[in-house]
């Protein structure tokens, strides 16, 4: 197929011209439409909420009662159960985390020197020690039992 006779001059200047004019026509009603920029904007309302400042709450004592029903607290340098305990005295060489209380049951995991666990479960005796059910509170799978020999209660964080 020949396209000489379609691309002579007049052809090209029809077209050049036809563009010319969409373009003429795009920019004018771009600049109808678009917003006007106004350089003094003035006095611009923003919506703002208000946050209460916080009220002092006035320090209540309580006097002690001597209640039956209610619980005795717990010693806080003892070992309890929902407590946090920290390995230690194993010298770096950690802790078997044993599957039920007792030294020949299987070691499930070794906790590391200092590791903290939440107890989660005892006590029990067996084979000369207490035992305590610990899950760490970072990772419930690594969980067992562990003699309290190895035990240091520290605060719950």
């Amino acid at each position: 197929m020949d396209l000489r006779p379609y691309l002579n001059r007049w052809v090209m200047i029809g077209t050049l011209s036809f563009a010319g004019i969409l373009l003429l026509i795009t920019l004018i009603v771009i600049g109808w439409t678009s917003p006007r920029f106004s350089p003094d904007v003035g006095f611009a309302p923003a919506d703002l909420t208000m946050i209460p400042a916080p009220t002092h709450t006035p320090n209540v004592t309580v006097a002690p009662t001597n209640d039956p029903l209610v619980t005795p607290t717990l010693d806080p340098s003892s070992i309890n159960v929902n407590g946090y305990v920290q390995i230690t005295g194993t010298e770096g060489e950690g802790l078997r985390i044993r599957s039920a209380p007792g030294l020949n049951t299987e070691t499930v995991f070794r906790g590391e020197e200092a590791e903290v666990f939440v107890v989660q479960d005892g006590p029990q005796s067996a084979d000369g020690y207490t035992w305590w059910y610990l899950v760490a509170p970072y990772d419930e799978t690594r969980a067992g039992w562990a003699a309290a020999d190895f035990l240091a209660v520290v605060p719950s964080p």
